[in-house]
């Protein structure tokens, strides 16, 4: 089941040679962070941690399976049958300035902004619903083949997840599938991707039940970084087992990355910390 929360980070530019072969990744692919000296080294994955740079008032009534800021503005998808919607919130104080429910049938899952409307997914109904951006008047729906988790997009084409190691490339005007990439760590699936952000060309997605976020190269699937938010709210903050960390959205004319989580108090801007 696809389960959401919130986090923001602060992102800067910075090469890595991500394998044996010393093929260059893309300066824009991997954050330039803390601990890194910004020399080409030869080395497995980067691992990250974090620092908070500021925290936000988050609706705990919020089951945050899709999140995206862009113009100053966050929206957020939230889940659960009966409680499903879509919404405009105030980032500074947490306050809901629109609001689209969902029909109780439907089990919210992630959104994301293309041009003038906004993408939400449903969990097992296998139906998508696209929206006017400012009216959040719904102008159609779709359907898909899987479940729906995650989605994002790289400017050009729609970025899906549906719980498994694969992520789903969609044409954004027929929003059916042309391609998908199968998401490995080292020749190791990773499953349960969950909430996507697309973040200076790689895909961010939340694992599902983890406090990881999996850096994905959107070519071939693999896993270039790892960012584990460990401890970035306190478990005693959780209602329940599924309040886990789920939802991702980066504010590119600012260079932040807020994350957050299911029903969590609050919403994150961190800055990734490169592990020694």
């Amino acid at each position: 089941m696809v389960i959401s929360g919130r986090l923001f980070i602060k992102l800067l530019p910075g090469c890595l040679i991500l394998t044996a072969l010393a093929t260059v990744a893309s300066c824009a692919a991997l954050p330039k962070v803390e601990g890194d000296d910004n020399q080409t080294k030869l080395q497995s994955v980067p691992a990250y941690s974090f620092r908070i740079l500021n925290s936000y008032p988050h609706d705990r009534d919020a089951f945050t399976q899709g999140l995206v800021f862009e113009n100053d503005t966050l929206y957020e998808g939230t889940g659960l049958y009966g409680k499903s919607s879509l919404r405009r919130v105030d980032l500074e104080t947490g306050d809901v300035l629109q609001i689209h429910p969902l029909s109780a049938e439907y089990f919210g899952e992630g959104i994301t902004i293309f041009k003038d409307t906004i993408i939400q997914l449903t969990w097992q109904s296998k139906k998508g619903f696209i929206y006017d951006k400012n009216s959040f008047e719904m102008q159609r729906d779709f359907k898909y083949e899987t479940e729906g988790w995650g989605i994002t997009s790289d400017g050009k084409r729609l970025i899906m997840s549906d719980g498994t190691s694969t992520l789903y490339f969609l044409d954004p005007d027929t929003l059916k599938t042309i391609s998908n990439i199968q998401v490995h760590d080292e020749g190791r699936p990773v499953n349960n991707l969950n909430e996507l952000e697309y973040v200076k060309g790689q895909i961010y997605a939340n694992i599902w039940h983890t406090d990881n976020i999996a850096m994905i190269d959107p070519y071939n699937g693999r896993v270039t970084g790892w960012v584990d938010l460990s401890g970035i709210l306190p478990r005693q903050l959780n209602s329940t087992e599924e309040d886990v960390l789920n939802g991702i959205a980066y504010d590119v004319k600012n260079d932040r990355l807020f994350v957050t989580g299911k029903s969590w108090p609050q919403l994150f801007e961190i800055e990734l910390v490169r592990k020694q």
